[in-house]
């Protein structure tokens, strides 16, 4: 998903709107970094595993040995989804190659993966958003959830809805899926089973709420969510709605229990904060938010305690970080990052060592 003009660092990478500014590179040997000027103490060992073009959500498998992300390179037009081994060697292109296609997730036996795609409506890609109501991110109705095999056979569709449907990941048993879907009229959150049946929609508050994820033990969703509470407001995101946009420059994160139940708001700060993941641990919540920069261009890494106590700024420097990961046994952290670009709007994806 994608930010404001204000944001152009992230203009492209989440829809991949616009021209592309390089082909995509992956270097042989993943790239040891130099310590950034602020000591990021969490991060150790930091690597890059991609070098040059547009790389995002990128997830660990269950066993922690592959990484699945998407990206754009040729002869691709838009995002197609990939997979590579933890250090960065043997990218295999997994879905068909046709549509755009966001939000690749492994089931837990490594066999199979879930993606959203638009190749049903056509082979292209879809058009941009038109950008004269300022910086928008579109709703395609055209994506939906598919399942495959990891060489592109057996591709099932588990989504059969007119609207939305994509953002999905899976619970560590392999049995839900937790996605956000249009299908009730709002982007909201559902659950379905492994085979798409079995639909369980899990919030009702007028607005975006988005982004989920499991926790490891599949109790806990973490998730974003923007929540107009002013007529004004109400009144735009219904407009943008109707024609299939939406305006993402507040989001805060929020826990809720895997039947829905015992929301909670962890954040309460006004910046554009997503992308939330749960530590095995179960009591920190890493995320990205652009709360340090005035100007709302740049997005780090932070994390915060369950009871939305105890935020800390966990990466720096005036850049893009976002799409954090814990590997399952919370020794490993995986995200995407702007550090080390050569072109503008060059995203590249590293993996570290997680120190408490």
């Amino acid at each position: 998903m994608k930010l404001s003009l204000r944001w152009p660092i992230l203009d492209g990478l989440l829809i991949a709107v616009g021209s592309f500014i390089s082909v995509l590179a992956l270097a042989q040997d993943p790239l040891s970094l130099k310590p950034a000027e602020t000591p990021e103490r969490h991060l150790q060992d930091l690597k890059q595993l991609t070098f040059g073009g547009q790389n995002a959500e990128a997830y660990f498998s269950f066993d922690g040995t592959k990484i699945i992300f998407q990206s754009t390179r040729q002869p691709y037009e838009c995002d197609q989804i990939f997979s590579m081994n933890v250090d960065g060697s043997d990218v295999k292109l997994l879905n068909n190659g046709k549509g755009r296609t966001t939000c690749g997730f492994f089931f837990p036996d490594g066999k199979r993966f879930i993606y959203a795609s638009t190749h049903l409506a056509g082979d292209r890609c879809p058009p941009a958003p038109d950008r004269s109501q300022g910086y928008v991110w579109p709703i395609y109705p055209s994506y939906e959830i598919f399942s495959a095999n990891l060489d592109g056979s057996g591709l099932k569709r588990l989504t059969k809805n007119p609207g939305y449907d994509a953002e999905g990941t899976i619970s560590s048993d392999g049995k839900k899926i937790v996605f956000t879907s249009m299908r009730g009229g709002d982007l909201d959150i559902y659950t379905m089973n492994a085979d798409g049946s079995g639909t369980k929609r899990l919030t009702t508050e007028k607005g975006y709420d988005g982004g989920p994820f499991f926790s490891w033990d599949g109790k806990t969703v973490a998730y974003r969510a923007y929540h107009p509470k002013t007529k004004d407001e109400l009144k735009e995101y219904e407009s943008l709605l109707k024609q299939n946009l939406i305006k993402p420059t507040r989001a805060e994160i929020y826990l809720m229990s895997a039947d829905g139940s015992n929301k909670r708001q962890l954040t309460n700060n006004g910046a554009a904060n997503w992308a939330p993941f749960l530590h095995p641990n179960n009591r920190q919540i890493i995320f990205s938010s652009n709360l340090h920069d005035p100007e709302r261009r740049s997005f780090s890494l932070y994390s915060i305690n369950v009871d939305g106590t105890g935020m800390e700024r966990i990466t720096h420097g005036a850049r893009f970080d976002s799409f954090p990961m814990f590997s399952r046994d919370g020794k490993k952290l995986v995200f995407a990052s702007t550090r080390s670009a050569k072109e503008p709007r060059e995203f590249n994806i590293f993996i570290a060592d997680w120190l408490p």
